[in-house]
């Protein structure tokens, strides 16, 4: 009958981890995860192309804290309670061995992030974590109330009002509903008291519709630099020309840095590609020349000299206006030209982007200031948590933002298994 009552509104990986680690920590909380849909760790299992990016093979706090386009000030002291090597310990310790690829991103063993959802769904059945499904709430309120003795009078305590009209009492709350768009769903969030850095998407796809380069569907790019038009903004890293447009690492980390420069821009704006970033357009015409001095009797079409998908280079001669059958030798000045800037810095508009329901990141939340990051717990509302996406947090692609959802979650957990007189 004593029992304190955690509910975690949010069935994500951030609320997973607050709601399993809190009931492990302090076996006298009930502990209740209520998730708005029918699908419980949606991220989880999509991310990574189904195989889930657990996190990312950084252990140092300074370098990790980069990837972070918005609240990395705030993770830079969060990451102190618990980082890459606290998550990697705590699922090998349930079982689960985390690999690291040649770029960083670290996935289970498995290649599965089945087994991942299944290390969650175990802790979560261990520590009798109840978890209630299709539950929408619809207000959170402070209510007063009246308690026995030996406890103090008027005591407060939380009421959750759903879509059904039923109500549900917590002592601790922690708020782990996710980002855009259901950010903007969960009206009663303005209610809060808490100020709300408007959400908008990260992390998404650039549009380019009627193109000619979408005819290149499939054809992927080691090596790509991409810059935004009028923004000191750029990636390098592999690129993919899909049937709408691009996509890839370079794109979505752009994507993530520019997210409200884009947003703003209503997603029409200009890209330029370098195809062949270790040369800038003066080291290429350099290039050229020796090209045209060793290559000279060769055609050009069966010849590519930077190693670049056989069909992108035909298509990069077709557009730099370069027959065929020409030969190096006799490449004339002009489509020389015109080839060194379409190689160096072909210029593509994007009207648009594409973003993939469960996949994609937010900018935007709660603000970080009134949040205390050694406990997540807000500085308006004593008992009131919060955790993951939902917080003004955001990183690039690779890892970066479930590891927020870990940090953030296990931060939440302990301070509530913690709390004076739970």
């Amino acid at each position: 009958m004593n029992k304190k009552r955690l509910v975690v509104i949010g069935g994500g990986a951030a609320g997973f981890f607050c709601a399993v680690n809190a009931a492990r920590l302090n076996p006298q909380l009930e502990v209740i995860i209520l998730e708005r849909s029918n699908k419980l760790l949606s991220k989880v299992k999509v991310s990574g192309g189904g195989r889930c990016n657990v996190t990312h093979a950084c252990y140092s706090i300074t370098e990790m804290i980069k990837k972070y386009p918005r609240g990395s000030a705030f993770l830079k002291k969060a990451f102190h309670h618990f980082f890459t090597n606290d998550t990697i310990a705590w699922f090998r310790e349930r079982g689960v061995s985390l690999k690291a690829e040649a770029d960083g991103r670290m996935f289970p063993v498995t290649d599965s992030s089945q087994t991942i959802i299944d290390c969650l769904m175990k802790e979560a059945n261990k520590y009798k974590v109840e978890i209630r499904m299709n539950r929408d709430v619809r207000q959170l309120a402070v209510k007063q109330f009246t308690v026995g003795s030996g406890q103090p009078a008027n005591a407060k305590r939380f009421e959750l009002l759903f879509a059904d009209n039923s109500t549900l009492q917590a002592d601790f709350i922690c708020i782990a509903s996710g980002g855009y768009p259901k950010l903007l769903q969960y009206g009663w969030m303005k209610n809060s008291d808490h100020a709300v850095e408007e959400p908008v998407p990260s992390l998404f796809t650039f549009n380019m519709p009627g193109n000619s380069i979408t005819a290149l569907m499939g054809v992927a790019v080691e090596k790509a630099s991409v810059k935004i038009v009028g923004l000191k903004l750029s990636e390098n890293g592999p690129l993919l020309i899909t049937h709408w447009g691009m996509s890839g690492p370079a794109v979505l980390k752009l994507s993530a840095w520019g997210a409200r420069e884009l947003a703003k821009a209503n997603y029409s704006f200009s890209i330029l590609v370098n195809w062949v970033p270790e040369f800038n357009e003066n080291s290429l015409r350099d290039k050229m020349q020796q090209l045209r001095f060793e290559l000279a009797t060769q055609k050009i079409i069966n010849r590519n000299p930077f190693a670049l998908p056989n069909r992108l280079w035909e298509y990069l001669l077709v557009q730099s206006g370069i027959n065929a059958d020409l030969r190096w030798a006799d490449l004339p000045a002009k489509e020389q030209n015109k080839l060194i800037k379409n190689l160096c810095a072909q210029e593509f508009a994007v009207k648009g982007k594409t973003t993939f329901k469960e996949e994609f990141v937010t900018a935007g939340g709660i603000e970080l200031n009134e949040i205390d990051f050694n406990t997540m717990q807000s500085k308006k509302h004593q008992g009131l948590f919060f955790a993951g996406e939902v917080i003004n947090v955001d990183g690039v692609t690779g890892g970066y933002n479930f590891q927020n959802a870990w940090t953030t979650g296990w931060i939440a957990a302990k301070a509530i298994a913690t709390f004076e007189n739970v």
